[in-house]
């Protein structure tokens, strides 16, 4: 099984996050471009081994908003613990 690597650059909104993801993994077509579909579908759907590379991440912080952003690092974090074939690599 070959490792997906997704890397994430210039994240300035959540679209600009959803449309790095659905460019770069086979996400399903019914990902519907929220929180809780980025979770349903990253723990779920897309087969691993998956390599998550974020670049910059500490402008996307600024951007998205503190809060934002940890709710996406949390649902990152939580599906990397829960599968075990995800790794994150979070650039600041």
């Amino acid at each position: 099984m070959s490792l997906n690597t997704c890397e994430l650059r210039g994240i300035g909104s959540l679209e600009q996050l959803f449309e790095q993801l659905a460019a770069q993994l086979p996400l399903p077509p019914h990902f519907g471009r929220n929180l809780d579909a980025l979770y349903d579908c990253l723990a779920n759907d897309v087969a691993g081994p998956l390599r998550l590379v974020w670049h910059d991440a500490a402008t996307a912080e600024r951007a998205l908003g503190a809060d934002v952003y940890a709710t996406v690092m949390d649902i990152l974090q939580a599906v990397a613990d829960e599968r075990g074939d995800v790794a994150l690599d979070i650039r600041r």
